[in-house]
């Protein structure tokens, strides 16, 4: 009878164990190991979680594919009219910047956390920034000081994930008081800074006109922030939020993860007496283009933002039929830039039944328009060099006209745009739209915003009274 109970004393301990490995083990000091999913079983996991079944393929890049995007004008605008940026859920029209303020924006982002981004959660760590290194450079002939910088993020909550964010700072070393300063999205290390190399179309690298106008910048590494893959999506920030286990529905993508990490730069750039905190800016190209145009959105504090070729999730219109779509970005290769939500608008069969881009209660224009009345500069270049039609610049072009209303709202000035975005048309290439705080130019150089930074320069000097 006892060698019995020991057996069966063995077995229940055995399917206990074998519990423990099916459910995350807990280490040594009680906290769960985070999940170790790829990124297919991560989207699956979401897929579940929303009741859906299938998800409609996104369009292929490749022309000759049997699913490839439309590029078709006629079968561009399947739902050709927006919802309305001045009208309130009520359908009482916003007529005041008050009633903005107070009412539709705060509606706008609540459907944009909802459905399309993510919200931060509430229990965020702080971020404890520490000046790693600081020296002496040139940057083209001006003399610099760059500052290498670490942010630490309180992991107490859960110490099986750090998070420590890369930045440096330059600013000219000749200044004579704070200076405004671009924080750009860039990856990989951060070398001391030097002169002798050449950016796109033949100007000088951004940095270099930056410093030469008497403007500092910022680097920051949006990987050290979050992983750009589902795999990473617990881990990173949004994995220390979450101890380590999936997403909900509603909980931010990358693309809020990195604005987020961009705003923690600026709470350090707020300490730092070199630089003029009240204008400071925020740039990113492509899938960075996209966490800098969402960054100026939701962080008001940001002066200004120059968003390059970002797309679809960016400045793109999802509503358009033209390139990438939203069923690009429901797929398991990209659905991490957005909240869990945002797989419904792709869904094929489901629970709910089907969605699809018409059902979203916001589009990229109300996007545009949550910077306002800030200065805004969209740009992009052309497919002949790179800058592919997949990224739909006229879509761009009619997301920024439709913006406008807010613009102008505000007592700020638009692109000076006759037609509505039904009919809106984009400018030729290299004439840009540059007189308001709302600002297009499509340059003829590739996937970079590189042509575009010595308009964009000009532009910011103008509307924040800077004199280089």
């Amino acid at each position: 009878m006892k060698s019995l109970l020991c057996l069966l004393a063995a077995a229940c301990l055995m399917v206990e164990l074998l519990g423990q490995q099916n459910s995350a083990p807990a280490n040594p000091n009680g906290f769960p190991q985070p999940m170790n999913w790829t990124a297919d079983q991560d989207h699956q996991n979401m897929m579940d979680q929303l009741g859906i079944k299938t998800l409609r393929r996104g369009p292929s890049g490749n022309e000759s594919a049997p699913n490839q995007a439309n590029y078709v004008p006629s079968k561009a605008n399947p739902f050709p009219n927006l919802p309305d940026v001045l009208t309130l859920k009520n359908g009482a029209k916003v007529t005041t910047a008050e009633i903005w303020w107070k009412q539709r924006r705060p509606e706008i982002i609540q459907d944009f956390e909802r459905e399309v981004l993510g919200r931060i959660p509430n229990n965020v760590p702080k971020v404890k920034w520490t000046v790693v290194s600081t020296e002496s450079a040139t940057i083209g002939t001006d003399p610099v000081i760059s500052k290498q910088l670490s942010g630490h993020v309180d992991n107490s909550s859960y110490p099986l994930i750090s998070v420590d964010i890369q930045m440096t700072v330059v600013t000219p070393a000749k200044a004579v008081g704070p200076v405004p300063l671009m924080m750009m999205f860039s990856r990989g290390s951060f070398p001391t800074p030097s002169s002798g190399s050449i950016g796109a179309g033949g100007d000088p690298p951004a940095t270099e006109q930056l410093i030469a106008d008497g403007w500092g910048f910022a680097l920051i590494n949006p990987i050290n922030i979050q992983a750009d893959n589902g795999a990473g999506l617990t881990r990173g920030i949004i994995g220390l939020t979450n101890k380590g286990q999936p997403r909900k529905p509603d909980d931010w993508g990358a693309l809020r993860a990195w604005a987020w990490g961009a705003s923690s730069g600026l709470d350090y750039l707020e300490t730092d007496k070199a630089v003029d905190a009240k204008h400071v800016g925020i740039e990113g190209v492509s899938r960075y283009g996209k966490a800098a145009l969402v960054t100026m959105a939701f962080d008001t504090r940001f002066a200004l933002v120059l968003v390059g070729s970002s797309g679809e999730g960016g400045a793109k219109l999802h509503r358009r039929n033209w390139g990438e779509a939203v069923e690009n970005l429901t797929g398991s290769g990209e659905y991490h830039w957005m909240a869990g939500n945002f797989l419904k608008y792709g869904a094929a069969d489901a629970t709910f039944g089907s969605k699809n881009a018409g059902d979203l209660p916001v589009d990229a224009h109300e996007l545009i328009a949550l910077c306002a009345p800030r200065p805004t500069f969209i740009s992009y270049g052309v497919p002949e060099k790179g800058d592919a039609k997949w990224l739909d610049h006229q879509g761009s072009y009619m997301a920024a006209v439709a913006a406008g209303p807010v613009f102008r709202l505000l007592g700020a000035k638009d692109l000076g745009i006759a037609e509505d975005y039904h009919a809106a048309k984009m400018p030729p290439v290299n004439v840009g739209l540059l007189d308001g705080e709302l600002a297009w130019r499509q340059h003829d150089g590739g996937h970079t915003d590189g042509p575009n930074w010595k308009y964009f320069i000009a532009w910011a000097d103008k509307f924040i009274k800077h004199n280089p």
